[in-house]
């Protein structure tokens, strides 16, 4: 029989089971040896007061409230018309032309039509401008895949173009490699960030078309070919649809996250344009902070121009606001004073104290 003594000494660590414990500590500088092989780095933080006193940069438009700068998708079932409806918009943001009664910012545009050959884009355009020609609208109807020289190619010809506004890849498809988990949200996740990084960091539009799905859904983007992964890391999508595919009338619906949701009703004359006939927007605007209205008015009366210390704005439009609080406000709403007010913002450090500048665009 083994008293409570013995019990406390067979359990005790010994020699053989003491090794246990240096191999704990073997492992433990495995993890701290692995993450410095993979040089790791600190996260790259920012504080909230930092947020609020830094002016970022608005969305490039290139086609007012439908349209930015960013990594969008234009889905639609086979033969409803996507191929007509980015060659209209791209040959409208080429020419500068307003588009469906909203402004359009012109700049050049390459369309990568993977799915035809220059006699066939050749007769859809004769078709829907006749001759009518636009010298910043480029066309290929080959490229290399993602991962195996596309990325190159495509900033290869922004370098080249320096105003490049948009680039139409048709399709989707015909770029991304063909795997074993081709659908899986990892790799459809993966394909859209590193197209959306050439947008970002080159401040254009890329625009992806892509197949819809055979089975219906409720939600038209639920609709899109593949895992969530797609949407999920766009900037928007775009969805065209019909009830038959012989109709002219089609709907398009646009979501994403520097636009509001709408639906556009469209209909294709004879010419193969899509014409906008009635459109559903969500009418919900957040609303106007009181004192960026004033100083809306106050750079109005002021020609559309004004300089100086955040101070002496505030004395100019006789506010009580502190000065670091206007420049706050100020800073948090630079895209609303550009996009909606088209004033542009930003403003300079210096040992005086904070200079800021307005500026009415044109």
């Amino acid at each position: 029989m083994i008293d409570k003594k013995e019990k406390e000494t067979a359990y005790n660590t010994s020699a053989g089971t003491d090794e246990r414990q240096p191999q704990q500590k073997f492992v433990n500088n495995i993890i701290a040896n692995s993450a410095e092989s993979v040089n790791t780095k600190p996260l790259d933080t920012i504080s909230m007061t930092e947020l609020y006193d830094t002016v970022y940069p608005s969305k490039k438009p290139l086609i007012d409230g439908m349209l930015y700068s960013g990594l969008y998708m234009f889905v639609g079932a086979p033969k409803t018309g996507k191929s007509f409806a980015m060659e209209q918009i791209g040959y409208h943001i080429s020419k500068g032309l307003d588009l469906w009664g909203r402004k359009v910012i012109r700049g050049k545009v390459l369309y990568l039509a993977l799915e035809d050959d220059h006699r066939r884009i050749q007769g859809r355009l004769y078709r829907m401008f006749d001759d009518e020609a636009s010298d910043d609208f480029f066309f290929a109807v080959k490229s290399d895949m993602l991962s195996k020289g596309l990325e190159y190619q495509l900033t290869d010809f922004i370098k080249k173009h320096k105003d490049t506004s948009l680039i139409i890849i048709d399709t989707l498809q015909k770029v991304r490699e063909i795997s074993n988990d081709n659908f899986s949200y990892a790799k459809d996740y993966d394909v859209i960030s590193s197209l959306k990084k050439i947008a970002d960091d080159n401040n254009i539009c890329i625009v992806l078309v892509h197949h819809t799905r055979k089975q219906e859904s409720s939600d038209a983007f639920d609709g899109i070919s593949g895992t969530n992964g797609l949407f999920g890391a766009a900037d928007g999508a775009f969805v065209l649809h019909k009830d038959k595919r012989t109709e002219k009338n089609a709907i398009l619906d646009i979501s994403g996250r520097d636009i509001q949701e709408q639906r556009l009703h469209l209909h294709k004359n004879e010419k193969c344009i899509w014409e906008l006939v009635e459109e559903e927007v969500d009418t919900f605007e957040e609303p106007t902070d009181e004192v960026i209205i004033q100083a809306v008015a106050f750079v109005n009366q002021n020609d559309g121009f004004w300089s100086g210390t955040a101070t002496e704005f505030a004395n100019s439009m006789n506010i009580e606001v502190q000065p670091n609080q206007l420049t706050r406000k100020l800073n948090c709403n630079a895209n609303i004073l550009e996009s909606k007010y088209c004033i542009k913002y930003s403003n300079k450090r210096k040992k005086e104290g904070t200079f800021i500048f307005f500026e009415k665009l044109d």
